[in-house]
């Protein structure tokens, strides 16, 4: 497959006419969106990992395994 980089100025009107089309065709374009400057370095956590944190939260306050509820 041979592919190529794009970058649309969706400040415009014929901006985000180009990127609706392109997003109509999800098997043959891939859209990537840059995070903003402020998010950039942090540390994500999946969603996996959210739910054990709250699992844990849970478990001392009830002073039991939530997990085997």
């Amino acid at each position: 497959m041979e592919t190529i980089n794009v970058q649309i100025d969706i400040s415009t009107p014929t901006g985000r006419r180009l990127l609706r089309e392109v997003e109509k065709h999800p098997r043959v374009a891939k859209i990537e969106y840059p995070l903003p400057k402020e998010l950039e370095g942090q540390r994500f956590y999946t969603l996996d990992e959210v739910f054990e944190e709250c699992y844990d939260i849970l478990s001392e306050h009830y002073k039991c395994d939530v997990r085997k509820l």
